[in-house]
């Protein structure tokens, strides 16, 4: 697997805007190894609510405590953030927030209703966590209306409970049934080489084409730290041409698949049905 090398005068543009407004990006927070294709080309993994998760999952390279108290101001500094880049279609991120009684709902919805109002013809991806699987707090988010709804399954089932703290394999269905009920674009994704079969990973595809999912993402685990789960496997980039190939067969709408996609990888790609 080989990765660009962060760097550029792009790079350096969005670098600057990361840390002068103050925010968060999943890019360097889950020590993503897209950074440098994705900064060079001024696109970013903006992450909401503080860069301390509540949950510990055993893949993740986020950091996990307690966080501090919401920064009211966020949603601002990031739309600033993205009229100068001249972003036209955002990802959005967050940590759990699993302290605050609506696990964070509110200040999601709030997020994209001020980005939406502040940079005008701006699309956007919401990647979300569960929220508890509480339908009345993920219906928050899609109130909000942004074009794309994302949680990742993250794994097989019989996985979960290994690597996903707290979080549920089947809990992970139902939002994204709630979000594919509601006509916006649903969204899923799990990583390889953790110790999953084929039949596993085929039956997941199942299971989210059954719940209505039309974007499917794979892509290979790295291990962050010598703390997290080790890597069982990695798996050859032709496998993953053929998971593609599978996955849209099965019925999905698109698919990326190949060692280093991550959950936001090409998004701009998936805001549209192609109508």
């Amino acid at each position: 697997m080989r990765m660009k090398m962060p760097g550029g005068d792009r790079y350096m543009q969005v670098k600057e805007l990361v840390q002068t407004h103050h925010l968060h990006t999943i890019c360097t927070s889950g020590n993503c190894p897209n950074i440098g294709e994705c900064w060079a080309a001024g696109t970013a993994t903006f992450m909401i609510l503080g860069e301390v998760c509540t949950r510990s999952c055993r893949f993740c390279a986020v950091k996990t405590g307690r966080p501090g108290p919401v920064d009211g101001d966020e949603p601002y500094r990031l739309a600033e953030s993205m009229k100068t880049m001249g972003i036209r279609h955002a990802v959005i991120t967050s940590v759990d927030r699993d302290d605050l009684p609506d696990k964070g709902a509110g200040f999601w919805a709030e997020t994209i209703r001020i980005l939406k109002q502040e940079v005008p013809g701006l699309t956007m991806e919401a990647l979300i966590p569960d929220f508890d699987g509480d339908p009345r707090l993920v219906g928050r988010v899609i109130d909000s209306a942004p074009e794309v709804i994302s949680h990742n399954l993250e794994t097989v089932e019989r996985l979960t409970p290994l690597i996903r703290s707290r979080a549920k394999y089947r809990r992970s269905l139902d939002v994204v049934r709630q979000v594919a009920q509601t006509g916006l674009i649903s969204k899923s994704g799990i990583m390889l080489g953790l110790g999953e079969t084929e039949e596993e990973i085929l039956q997941a595809m199942d299971d989210l084409v059954e719940a209505g999912c039309e974007v499917f993402t794979l892509g290979q685990y790295l291990q962050p730290t010598m703390d997290h789960m080790p890597v069982k496997e990695y798996i050859t980039p032709e496998k993953f041409d053929a998971y593609r190939e599978t996955g849209l067969q099965k019925g999905f709408r698109a698919v990326e698949s190949s060692p280093l996609v991550r959950s936001s990888y090409h998004a701009e790609k998936h805001v549209n049905r192609g109508k």
